[in-house]
């Protein structure tokens, strides 16, 4: 894998030489068609992301209704709804297809090899057989990570900053729908766990009632909570956020959603953003660049919001330099 640094520096140049007018003119082609697979419930933050794709792409000339044709699918998060979807979607023979999640994503791959497709909020591409190398795809697919592996450290990291007292640590995922299982953000948080002196332990859960089980497990514990970039703790996060709550559990996640509904903390790419950038991708492809010539990008911009209601309602005091860290305080 080549460093981040050097892949940022490939993409400005790359980026430096697209034509102008071409990013900005109007298409008067046939009126092509872009579908989307999407792995959460079409609310809130998760529709604003689309909305922000279909905007950056009239802004670069494709126009929905007019030279664009977009049909959209949402998975609500349910593995087993995801590969009929797929099916249906690729079915269609669209000229691009918009993946979002590792599990839509890697079914979208399993019913093509020849309809580009461009994922955004996928953790591990390489891990997942969806390209060759982040620099050279070598496929029919490129997209933009979401978090490295590195964060599950990170994300444990910030809640020990903000519980000191913390003496144990859980990380929860599904593994039907966790980047790798659950595996993949595993090695930096058990590293993060030994070098806090805290006792880390893993939560495996399948439905919301083993969500339920799991968050109650931890009450009376001293412990801290790291949900896991998944799209089916993201379809379940204001159950999440309330179970929480209730047992006095500081839990952080990476979306700003969930800080901003409620939970304490969120530190994650700006998704947004990812969704933007998925949509320069999908119109390059439309104009006849290959996915194989597009590396994959890896964010630039991320976040770390704090909910200092969240905070007094569990008995924490935010520590002066994390509230200069953050990007936005909820009072």
């Amino acid at each position: 894998m080549i460093g981040r640094r050097a892949i940022i520096t490939l993409l400005g140049g790359a980026a430096a030489a697209w034509p102008i007018a071409a990013r900005g003119q109007q298409h008067t082609e046939r009126r092509r068609r872009v579908a989307a697979l999407i792995g959460w419930s079409d609310t809130g933050s998760y529709h604003a992301n689309f909305v922000a794709f279909t905007e950056r792409l009239a802004q670069l000339g494709w126009i929905d209704g007019r030279n664009l044709q977009i049909e959209q699918r949402w998975t609500d998060a349910n593995a087993e709804r995801t590969p009929t979807l797929a099916k249906e979607l690729v079915r269609g023979r669209p000229d691009v297809i918009l993946a979002a999640t590792t599990p839509v994503t890697v079914s979208v791959f399993r019913e093509t090899k020849e309809i580009p497709i461009v994922f955004a909020i996928v953790s591990d591409p390489v891990g997942a057989g969806l390209v060759a190398s982040l620099s050279h795809p070598g496929g029919n697919v490129t997209g933009f990570i979401n978090v490295e592996a590195a964060m599950g450290g990170k994300w444990l990291e910030l809640v020990k900053q903000i519980a000191p007292s913390m003496k144990r640590a859980a990380i929860m995922f599904n593994p039907n729908t966790a980047p790798g299982g659950g595996s993949y953000f595993l090695g930096s948080f058990e590293d993060a766990a030994r070098s806090l002196a805290v006792e880390s332990s893993t939560l495996s859960v399948r439905s919301a009632a083993e969500i339920e089980q799991a968050i109650k497990s931890l009450d009376g514990t001293e412990a801290g909570l790291v949900l896991m970039t998944d799209s089916f703790l993201g379809a379940n996060q204001s159950m999440i956020i309330a179970r929480a709550l209730r047992h006095t559990i500081p839990t952080i996640c990476d979306p700003a959603s969930f800080a901003r509904d409620g939970g304490l903390l969120s530190y994650g790419p700006n998704y947004a953003d990812l969704f933007r950038r998925a949509a320069e991708y999908v119109g390059r492809i439309l104009e006849g660049v290959r996915p194989a010539d597009l590396p994959v990008q890896i964010p630039t911009t991320y976040d770390l919001v704090i909910n200092l209601k969240t905070a007094r309602a569990l008995g924490l005091d935010v520590p002066p330099m994390l509230l200069a860290r953050a990007n936005e305080v909820i009072e």
